[in-house]
């Protein structure tokens, strides 16, 4: 969703904040707005577009200086993207200034009582509605600005991080958050507020993130103060220390977050089983599982929840959660998971997949989990996110940070990690024998240089981009464990080219797809050795008779779809249920150089961000 930034405490707020939102601005980057005071002044600037025009704007509009900021980067929702919908936004006094990410649902009837009372509004945003209602409690109340921002959260529907500050009260920034995601950095006399800790982390390296329906109010000078929002409690703040650096935050070298995410996979894969996959003796060992060992081995079943790379991901551990550890398996989309009145018991694993660990839709189907009794288990990439804490346990994937909005690394890790759990639970349950566990943990160990082998096909790759640059359709398909790869495959290239593609079950292709296949569409098929070759030939040999052309994946040495095939890209040997890290590739790369190709902005495609954080 969107991003927001803050700053209190003796330094100039401007470049923090500027950078900061930069940095954020994979969150959200139709319109970017800052605030700033410098004792005296306030000054406001905002506009339609990126970081980049607010600096702008900022340039020919408004005075740079003051110790107090705020900023935000827009992923719009209520209200079209321009300069007036944008954030900051102010109250109808001018004195309360607010940033907001979240969906205040119940605003218009709050508008609508506001506007009764003499209230007039600006923009269309549901944010101007709460800063008014803030100013509105602070008024009639008179209370000062962080009671008044609880008594007003109390009485909106919704989810929100918000950051407020009063003109006339320079030395205070209140911020409070229910399902979005907000941290606080704690340097020397100084306070940093943002969406995640990227913003922060070369002057700090402490950071407090605050839970559900918690609000605090940071002071200069002052500790930080935290309260419960419903009930004005008090809560001990606990501070982390942050693993992140500032060298993993940037591009290093590569022309998008994107490629260098690719390009990281094999480090990232590695990181994620090093020191759970110990080969030489034969172990899987991840604390998450050992300690719930019971509850996973006495499931009826499991369901995975997720959403879009996620749902993808939890689609292929479904394979290998049953073919392996032989527990039946449900993927659910998270978002018609939690509204369709789902059959939950005690004796199911509900396994929940998230890169960000802000997904409101997975957030929202862990609660409903929790609420009929089933144990939670989360795997997500960022530490201390909403599911690591939400969930009954968990493994994080170690990727490191995802910039791109379109995940790369957090597809292949997930696998990873979920690979790792159902070898684990097929060892207690006996339902591997010792040779093939072994087998197993020596080829995925084996997966980051076979996925370095794979990354070096990137030539042939953009030449195969270039040819098909300008078609409007692609179809995906695959059969077993590269079905899941396939639909991953199509919605990589759907994101960032905006080029309409399908993914398909192989086999489904005569049940309806096979009628779109002509000599303009290109249709990439994924032909491992292992599985169903000879079915997948077979789908292959259909195809060229109706004319369309053949993109083969297709294992080292591979002769028969090579002859089929218009073009071949080539991946390692491996096992069938460890195809699809390797599978994967390819299909990234492909769509990554198509839409360079086209001009496209890779890092962030139109309408999408990377934490959808409201439904």
């Amino acid at each position: 969703m969107c991003g927001i930034v803050g700053y209190l405490g003796h330094r100039d707020a401007y470049p923090i904040i500027i950078e900061g939102l930069k940095r954020l601005e994979y969150r959200g980057y139709d319109s970017a707005g800052i605030a700033l005071f410098d004792g005296t002044n306030l000054n406001i600037s905002k506009t339609k577009g990126k970081v980049t025009d607010l600096e702008n704007c900022v340039e020919n509009q408004i005075s740079k200086k003051g110790n107090l900021g705020i900023g935000h980067t827009r992923w719009a929702t209520h209200g079209v993207p321009n300069d007036v919908n944008s954030h900051p936004h102010t109250s109808n006094s001018g004195d309360l200034v607010i940033i907001h990410n979240g969906i205040i649902e119940n605003y218009d009837s709050l508008k609508k009582e506001l506007i009764s009372r003499g209230y007039t509004f600006k923009s269309d945003t549901d944010t101007e509605v709460l800063i008014n209602l803030i100013e509105d409690v602070k008024n009639k109340e008179n209370v000062k600005l962080g009671k008044a921002v609880q008594i007003a959260l109390n009485q909106v529907v919704g989810a929100y991080a918000i950051a407020v500050f009063d003109k006339t009260k320079p030395d205070e920034i209140i911020i409070a958050r229910l399902g979005s995601p907000l941290a606080v950095g704690i340097g020397e006399n100084e306070f940093f507020i943002a969406s995640d800790a990227s913003p922060f982390i070369e002057y700090t390296k402490n950071a407090i993130y605050l839970e559900d329906e918690e609000m605090a109010i940071l002071r200069k000078g002052k500790d930080i103060r935290i309260r419960k929002i419903k009930d004005d409690s008090s809560v001990d703040p606990y501070v982390q220390e942050l693993q992140l650096n500032l060298e993993q935050i940037e591009k290093g070298g590569f022309d998008h977050f994107m490629l260098k995410e690719i390009y990281e996979q094999p480090k990232a894969i590695n990181d994620t089983y090093r020191g759970r996959l110990l080969r030489e003796d034969a172990i899987i060992k991840m604390a998450g599982v050992e300690d719930n060992m019971k509850k996973f081995l006495n499931a009826n079943r499991f369901i995975i929840v997720a959403c879009g790379t996620s749902w993808h991901a939890g689609l292929v551990a479904e394979y290998i959660f049953e073919d392996l550890a032989r527990i039946p398996v449900e993927v659910e989309y998270a978002s018609e998971f939690r509204y369709r009145n789902p059959i939950i018991t005690e004796k199911d694993v509900v396994i929940a997949i998230s890169q960000s660990g802000e997904t409101a839709d997975t957030l929202a189907a862990i609660k409903l989990a929790k609420s009929k009794g089933a144990f939670v288990f989360g795997v997500c990439n960022v530490v201390g996110s909403s599911i690591a804490r939400e969930t009954d346990a968990g493994a994080y994937t170690h990727a490191g940070p995802e910039i791109g909005v379109a995940s790369t690394k957090a597809f292949t890790t997930q696998i990873t990690v979920l690979t790792l759990i159902a070898l684990r639970l097929a060892r207690a349950k006996g339902t591997i024998s010792s040779s093939d566990f072994r087998h197993y943990l020596l080829e995925l160990e084996m997966i980051p240089k076979k996925v370095e082998k794979a990354l070096k096909a990137d030539a042939h790759i953009k030449e195969i981009a270039y040819i098909y640059k300008d078609v409007s359709n692609f179809l995906y398909l695959g059969r077993g464990y590269n079905f899941p790869v396939a639909l991953e495959g199509a919605l990589k290239l759907k994101e960032i080219s905006y080029i309409h593609a399908e993914g398909y079950p192989a086999a489904e292709m005569k049940h309806g797809p096979i009628a779109l296949i002509d000599e303009n569409m290109p249709i990439v098929v994924i032909a491992t050795k292992t599985g169903h070759y000879d079915k997948v030939v077979s789908n292959i040999q259909e195809i060229k008779s109706r004319k369309g052309k053949i993109i083969g994946i297709v294992t080292e040495g591979d002769v028969t779809v090579r002859e089929l095939a218009d073009h071949v890209i080539e991946v390692p040997d491996t096992l069938e249920s460890l195809t699809p890290l390797l599978t994967t590739i390819p299909l990234q790369l492909l769509s990554y150089y198509i839409a360079v190709m086209l001009g496209k902005n890779v890092d962030q495609p139109r309408n999408l961000a990377k934490s959808v954080t409201v439904e």
